[in-house]
C-alpha cells in the first residue's frame, strides 16, 4: 500500500513539475498570465512579444510580453516570463516605437499561437533535413503582412554537431498561418 502511495505522490510531483516548467506554455498563454501584472488599461492590449533565443530546447523559455498601455510614459508595459513565471514587469523606454507610434495588434489578427508558428517553420523545405536545435521568436508588426511571428532558427552543423549554424528567418502571418517570407541558409550547417 505504501508503495502505491508513494508512486502516486511521485507521479503527482512529477507531473506538476512539468506543468511548472513551461514546456506547454505559449506565447498566447503568457498574455492572460501578464493581464495579472498590468493595469486595466493595458489588459489584453499586446504591441509585442518577443523571446530570448531558447537554450538546451527548441522552444524558447524566456518570453517578454509588451502591451500597449496608455497609462505608461512610452505607453509599453514590459512583462518578463521565465519558464512560465513572471521575473519582472518593466515600463521599458522604447524609443523607436515611442517615436514611430506604440501600436496595440488587433485581437481578431492573432490567431496563431508561437507553438503553431513554430511547427509551420519547421516544415519549411529547406528545413526538413537538418537537425534544428535553438529558436528565436518575436510577434510584432511588418509593415507588408500586418501581424507576423519571426522565427530564427539555429541548427547542428554537419561536421561539427556540437556547434550551431543561424539557418535565417521564417515568417509566418499570426492571422493566417501561412508562410510569407523567407530568408533561410541551409548551406551554413556544412
Amino acid at each position: 500500500m505504501k508503495k502505491y502511495l508513494l508512486a502516486f505522490a511521485l507521479a503527482g510531483c512529477f507531473l506538476s513539475g512539468r506543468s511548472l516548467s513551461g514546456a506547454e506554455i505559449t506565447a498566447f498563454d503568457l498574455v492572460k498570465e501578464g493581464n495579472k501584472h498590468v493595469g486595466e488599461e493595458a489588459k489584453g492590449r499586446v504591441a509585442e512579444i518577443r523571446s530570448e533565443r531558447s537554450v538546451a530546447s527548441l522552444v524558447p523559455n524566456v518570453w517578454y510580453v509588451v502591451y500597449y498601455d496608455p497609462d505608461a510614459t512610452a505607453k509599453a508595459t514590459e512583462v518578463k516570463f521565465g519558464a512560465g513565471r513572471k521575473l519582472s514587469v518593466k515600463r521599458p523606454a522604447r524609443l523607436l516605437q515611442f517615436a514611430t507610434g506604440n501600436r496595440e495588434m488587433d485581437k481578431a489578427k492573432l490567431k496563431i499561437d508561437s507553438d503553431k508558428a513554430l511547427e509551420i517553420a519547421r516544415k519549411e523545405p529547406l528545413l526538413e533535413k537538418l537537425d534544428l536545435q535553438s529558436s528565436q521568436m518575436s510577434l510584432q508588426h511588418n509593415s507588408d503582412y500586418d501581424v507576423v511571428w519571426k522565427i530564427r532558427l539555429w541548427a547542428a552543423k554537419l561536421r561539427k554537431p556540437g556547434e550551431l549554424a543561424d539557418l535565417g528567418q521564417v515568417w509566418v502571418s499570426a492571422e493566417k498561418g501561412t508562410v510569407v517570407k523567407t530568408d533561410l541558409h541551409p548551406d551554413r550547417v556544412n
